[in-house]
């Protein structure tokens, strides 16, 4: 029953409510974020955003951890030369966010930290927070890798700072 619900969600949320909880602005505020944070860092930041997922993935049973690590690979967050690339994906129809960390920064954190951040960040998804959430998530993701890697001179900026549409 559970799947089945999950799917008629799915299928009845409409693609163009991605543009109504992220306007242009929204969308340009987050870039900044990121922006700002990975000056703190020598980590890089992704922020994807998906509105559904696609019904064979649905009848498989995929979840949005599953297609948050297919994200990774596709947006090439891992292609970073300390293995510290960091996704914050989001799959609007189950309001569900998953954070994907590379190895080199996992390895040096685990997974309790990354759990915590989205935890926060869909309390604030709770509310119809959706920029300032993200905001958050990036900050604290942030603080996580200055912690780690703090920024030095020369660093170049990896990955694009700009949300993926998915």
């Amino acid at each position: 029953m559970k799947k089945f619900l999950r799917l008629l969600r799915h299928l009845f949320f409409p693609p163009w409510l991605v543009r109504r909880t992220f306007s242009a602005r929204d969308m340009q505020a987050i870039t900044a974020a990121i922006r700002e944070s990975e000056a703190t860092h020598r980590g890089e930041i992704r922020f994807a955003v998906e509105t559904t997922l696609h019904p064979w993935s649905l009848l498989l049973g995929q979840s949005a951890r599953q297609r948050a690590v297919e994200a990774f690979a596709h947006l090439r967050v891992w292609d970073t030369e300390e293995n510290n690339g960091v996704l914050i994906y989001l799959l609007l129809a189950d309001r569900d966010v998953e954070i994907v960390a590379d190895r080199g920064i996992h390895r040096r954190t685990g997974d309790a930290p990354w759990e915590d951040i989205c935890r926060r960040m869909e309390q604030d998804f709770r509310q119809g927070r959706f920029t300032e959430g993200v905001a958050a998530g990036i900050r604290s993701a942030g603080t996580l890798l200055a912690r780690h890697y703090p920024p030095r001179p020369g660093d170049s900026d990896e990955l694009p700072n700009q949300p993926a549409l998915l």
